[in-house]
């Protein structure tokens, strides 16, 4: 797609940047078929084709309008069009380019604008958790739009303390611990049960992902270099890999790389902590030879569907993995047989944002599911099983609850 910057994006990091993705789109169309907000409301301005020639319109010049503001904002940033398109067109960044350029220019109204800043401050303070707790204290008197932002509290178990020769750090992120805390204590619990001790550095919280896509990108940096601050004497000590087990947070660690590729004191660093960081799932094929043996399936153990997030299988490009590896340690798991690519809905803050198209998405997703006959649903991001939870009386869990769950079962034989 030829473009022509005006002049005040020439010689400009994103002008450049954001002219080299469009220069490889070839209009085909394709994104179309698989983009949720095309799906639901058929607008052409509502699909990844439509929003690009939005961008490139701002871009070449033309003053962005409210109703650009408003498209951009529909796209939920799940990549879906990035695992269609035939081109390789890098659509991620261009719309963290396009939104910026266009909010520069585009006020938000008084309230839009402060429900942005308080989920930007609220979701990334310190203050969340215990926010949350008062929150689930009082889950049952609740209207229902609150309740399904506020999960019923579960027991976390108790965190590994071996040590092993093995390391690896995890980030236990800003809303996991809080909502669902037993995720990152059952990923920890697994590591230790392979022969890895699951290391946290204490200065590391949000991964940035949070304020960087509601266009504080500022802010989303400097949680990033927090975080690369204290993971980096991790690195320099020599641990073997960051394991992410929400998959939102980790496609935005493994693209740090990129974000801070211009930053003269973290570039290098954050490339360094891109390449070691790890989906969970990339470490299942050499964990199931040894965790296999200690494996035990309850008789009636439930039948399982896996709800792929897009920040899995189209931000990471990791598909088939979970359902692949958790069926080698034996438990029964499939994938629903239609739509397992288009995203539920949640969408990091989208679901609080845009929550006509955010639930009308989740229980597209949930039949689906549904129709599959099992009886939990498992997934492998805090945001999506929240957001599914919401609106199922199914379990919805993270899989290595259940993992983890199978192998604590082998070492207390009293358990049924």
């Amino acid at each position: 797609m030829q473009t022509h910057l005006a002049p005040e994006y020439q010689n400009t990091a994103d002008g450049q940047a954001a002219e080299a993705i469009l220069r490889k789109c070839v209009h085909c169309g394709f994104c179309t078929a698989t983009c949720p907000t095309y799906q639901l409301l058929g607008d052409e301005l509502d699909g990844p084709r439509g929003r690009i020639y939005l961008m490139k319109q701002v871009l070449e010049g033309q003053e962005p309008t409210r109703a650009t503001q408003m498209h951009l904002d529909r796209c939920l940033t799940c990549r879906n069009c990035e695992s269609t398109c035939p081109s390789g067109v890098d659509y991620g960044h261009l719309i963290d380019i396009g939104r910026k350029l266009v909010d520069a220019k585009v006020p938000r109204p008084a309230g839009e604008k402060a429900m942005r800043w308080a989920l930007k401050v609220g979701v990334t303070s310190p203050l969340f958790g215990p926010a949350m707790k008062l929150g689930q204290w009082v889950r049952p008197v609740l209207p229902q739009s609150l309740k399904n932002k506020v999960p019923v509290p579960h027991d976390a178990g108790a965190w590994p303390t071996r040590t092993h020769a093995r390391k690896a750090l995890m980030l236990v992120g800003c809303v996991q611990p809080s909502m669902s805390p037993n995720i990152n204590s059952a990923t920890a619990r697994v590591l230790d049960a392979a022969g890895i001790q699951p290391l946290v550095a204490p200065g590391a919280g949000c991964c940035g992902a949070v304020k960087f896509h509601l266009n504080d990108q500022a802010g989303g940096k400097a949680h990033m270099r927090a975080n690369i601050d204290a993971w980096w004497p991790y690195v320099e000590q020599g641990v073997e890999t960051l394991v992410m087990n929400a998959s939102g947070c980790g496609a935005t660690v493994k693209d740090y790389g990129h974000i801070l590729r211009d930053d003269p004191v973290y570039a290098d660093k954050a490339a360094r902590i891109s390449a070691l960081t790890r989906d969970l799932s990339e470490l299942l094929p050499a964990l199931v030879p040894v965790l296999k043996p200690r494996v035990q399936l309850r008789a009636d153990a439930p039948a399982l569907v896996f709800h792929p997030p897009c920040t899995l299988q189209h931000g990471q490009q990791l598909k088939g993995g979970v359902e692949t590896h958790m069926a080698a340690l034996g438990f029964a798991v499939r994938v629903a047989d239609n739509e397992a690519h288009l995203c539920c809905g949640s969408a990091g803050t989208y679901a609080v944002l845009n929550p006509e198209l955010a639930y009308t998405l989740r229980d597209r997703k949930l039949r689906h599911l549904a129709a599959t006959g099992r009886e939990v649903i498992i997934s492998a991001n805090i945001g999506c099983i929240t957001h599914l939870q919401s609106g199922t009386d199914t379990a919805v869990r993270h899989w290595v609850e259940v993992l983890d769950a199978a192998l604590q079962r082998a070492a207390s034989p009293l358990q049924s």
